[in-house]
C-alpha cells in the first residue's frame, strides 16, 4: 500500500511538473500571452473574495441591499473586499477580452487548437451568465430592473418563453425566489468556471501555444519555468498595480449611481443600462425592434466565434502576414468598442441607425473570412 501511495505521489507530482515547469514553449513569446494565466488568477480572486463576502451577504429581497451596506461598513475588511470583487468582475472582462483579442489576431483558433478555442468559448458563455447574475445580487434599482429586462428577453422564444421567464423568476415576477436563486448559481457557477478552465489548460498543453509567428517546431523551445514564468509574473504585477487604482481610488466609478438606490418596483429607472461589458452585446440586441430577432441576434454574436475555425484555412495565421486580415482586425477592434459606447446611448437617432450600421460591421467582420481568400 505504501509503495502505491509513493508512486501515485510521484505521478502526481510528475504531471504537475511538465505542464508547470517543464512545459515546452516558443522562444518567441510575447507579454500578449501572458494574458491567459492572468485570467486564471483573476478566477481565483473572485472565487476567493466571493466566498469571503457570501459569508455575510443575505439573499433576501428586505435584506440583501442592507447586508451589502453592512459588508461594506460594519465587517473588518468588508469594503476592500466588496470593492476588490465587485471591480474584479470588470479587471476579469479586461483581461479575457484581449486574451480573445490576441487569440483572432495571431490566429490561435486554427487546428490544431480549434477544441481549446471551443472551450474558451464556454467559458466566455459562464463567465457572462456569473456576471449577470453576480450584479443583481446588491438589490439595487438597475440591479433588480436589469434582471426583470433581461429575463423577459426569454419570453420571445416560441410556445415555451414563458414557461422559461416563470420557471427563472421562481414565480410570476422577480422576487425573493428569483434572487435566491440567482445567489445559488453566482455561488456555483465560478467552480465550473475554474473546472472548464482546467480542461482549456489541458487542451493547450495537449499542442502547445501558439506564438506570433505561427510556425509550429519542437526545436525552438524551452521550458516555461524559469524562463517565461517570470512574464506573466511581471504582466500579473503590472496589471495589479492598475486595477488597485480603482479598488483604492475610484472603488465606485464604473457602477452605475442608481444602483446605489434600493430596488423599488413601482419606480422604474430612466434609462436602464448593464455593465460595461456587456454593452456591445447590449447595443446589438437593441439593433432589432422584434424582441426574438434582437435575442438570436445577441446569441448569434458570440456563437459566431465558433465559425472561425471552420471557415478560416489559411497557412498563415498571424494577421501580420496577412495585411487585408491586419486592417479589418483593427475595424474590428473599433465597431466592437462603437458599439460598447452605443449601448450606453438612449435608444433614438442618430444611435438606432449608427447601431444598425456598426452591427452589421461586427458580422462582416466574422463573413469576410469565407468571402475573402485568407492569405491576404
Amino acid at each position: 500500500m505504501s509503495s502505491f501511495l509513493y508512486l501515485s505521489q510521484n505521478s502526481l507530482i510528475a504531471v504537475l511538473g511538465n505542464h508547470i515547469e517543464a512545459y515546452p514553449t516558443s522562444l518567441n513569446l510575447s507579454y500578449m500571452w501572458s494574458f491567459g494565466s492572468v485570467s486564471g488568477i483573476a478566477l481565483i480572486g473572485q472565487i476567493v473574495t466571493g466566498v469571503c463576502l457570501a459569508r455575510h451577504y443575505a439573499s433576501e429581497v428586505h435584506l440583501a441591499f442592507t447586508s451589502v451596506e453592512h459588508i461594506r461598513r460594519d465587517v473588518r475588511g468588508g469594503a476592500v473586499l466588496r470593492y476588490i470583487h465587485a471591480n474584479g468582475a470588470s479587471r476579469f472582462f479586461i483581461v479575457v477580452y484581449t486574451h480573445m483579442l490576441r487569440g483572432l489576431y495571431y490566429g490561435s483558433y486554427l487546428q490544431p487548437r480549434a477544441n481549446l478555442w471551443y472551450s474558451g468559448i464556454v467559458i466566455f458563455f459562464l463567465r457572462m451568465a456569473t456576471a449577470f447574475r453576480g450584479y443583481v445580487l446588491p438589490w439595487g434599482q438597475i440591479s433588480f430592473w436589469g434582471a426583470t429586462v433581461i429575463t423577459n428577453l426569454f419570453s420571445a422564444i416560441p410556445e415555451v418563453g414563458t414557461a422559461i421567464v416563470q420557471l427563472l423568476w421562481g414565480g410570476f415576477s422577480v422576487d425573493n425566489p428569483t434572487l435566491n436563486r440567482f445567489y445559488s448559481f453566482h455561488y456555483l457557477l465560478p467552480f465550473l468556471i475554474a473546472a472548464t478552465a482546467g480542461l482549456h489548460l489541458i487542451l493547450l498543453h495537449q499542442n502547445g501555444s501558439n506564438n506570433p509567428l505561427g510556425v509550429l517546431s519542437v526545436y525552438d523551445r524551452i521550458p516555461f519555468y524559469p524562463y517565461f514564468y517570470v512574464k506573466d509574473l511581471f504582466s500579473f504585477f503590472l496589471f495589479v498595480t492598475f486595477f488597485s487604482f480603482f479598488v483604492v481610488y475610484a472603488p465606485n466609478y464604473l457602477g452605475h449611481p442608481d444602483n446605489y438606490i434600493e430596488a423599488n418596483p413601482l419606480v422604474t429607472p430612466a434609462h436602464i443600462v448593464p455593465e460595461w461589458y456587456f454593452l456591445p452585446y447590449y447595443a446589438v440586441l437593441r439593433t432589432i425592434p422584434d424582441k426574438l430577432g434582437g435575442v438570436a441576434l445577441r446569441g448569434l454574436s458570440i456563437i459566431i466565434l465558433a465559425r472561425l475555425p471552420l471557415v478560416d484555412t489559411s497557412f498563415f495565421r498571424s494577421a501580420y502576414f496577412k495585411p487585408f486580415h491586419l486592417a479589418i482586425f483593427w475595424f474590428f477592434v473599433g465597431t466592437a468598442c462603437s458599439l460598447g459606447w452605443i449601448g450606453q446611448e438612449i435608444v433614438e437617432s442618430p444611435f438606432i441607425e449608427t447601431a444598425n450600421f456598426v452591427a452589421f460591421a461586427y458580422f462582416a467582420y466574422f463573413i469576410s473570412f469565407t468571402l475573402i481568400p485568407n492569405t491576404f
